[in-house]
């Protein structure tokens, strides 16, 4: 093993790659931007990955991970009613897309061919959102209603991060609103279930 691969971590190079995400969009994090970021000439960069398409499916990874254990978090630390948690899961992501809007809009993005989360990191992030859904219209709508949560949150936050809400007001008061008119339309399809079930 090289020094510079003994010193510098693939985890680090992920965190690194992360923050130039954050600080210059998706074309700053290139192989040589990152390797300067962490302090390694770029062969070095290649010991680790392979190319730029596997270090961006390695931050959105990262990404999808760090998602899923704060929503994760949230969730059991939560009053039990399933509509507290959802405004619980959702304060959290929105937390979470304002603070690293770029990694968040990575998540959904089609950047490269091969630049995908793991299937595993993709499952930590989306299971806490099926468990509410599932709380909330039960397991044969779960996925479309934590479908619907998802567009919500993220279309809403992806509109905040570009400063697009430009006609004054609290945004927050009208993601509240959305998230109340998302609980009472998840609350009444769930009814309707429990009507088709009983017939």
């Amino acid at each position: 093993m090289s020094p510079a691969r003994a010193r510098t971590s693939g985890a680090a190079i992920v965190t690194a790659a992360r923050e130039l995400l954050e600080d210059g969009g998706l074309e700053a994090v290139s192989m040589a931007g990152v390797a300067q970021r962490v302090g390694i000439r770029p062969p070095s960069l290649y010991k680790h990955f392979g190319d730029r398409s596997d270090l961006l499916a390695a931050v959105m990874t990262d990404t999808a991970l760090d998602l899923g254990r704060i929503l994760t978090d949230v969730v059991e630390r939560s009053d039990e009613d399933p509509t507290a948690q959802l405004h619980a899961l959702a304060a959290a992501y929105r937390s979470f897309a304002l603070a690293t809007p770029r990694a968040a809009a990575l998540l959904f993005a089609d950047v490269a061919a091969g630049a995908t989360p793991t299937l595993e990191s993709q499952a930590e992030a989306v299971r806490p959102v099926l468990r509410v859904a599932e709380a909330m219209v039960g397991p044969t709508k779960a996925l479309a209603a934590a479908r619907v949560l998802t567009a919500f949150a993220y279309g809403f936050t992806s509109m905040e991060s570009a400063g697009a809400f430009h006609l004054g007001g609290e945004v927050d008061d009208a993601y509240q609103l959305g998230l109340s008119v998302l609980a009472f339309g998840l609350e009444r399809a769930a009814a309707g279930t429990s009507q088709e079930a009983a017939r």
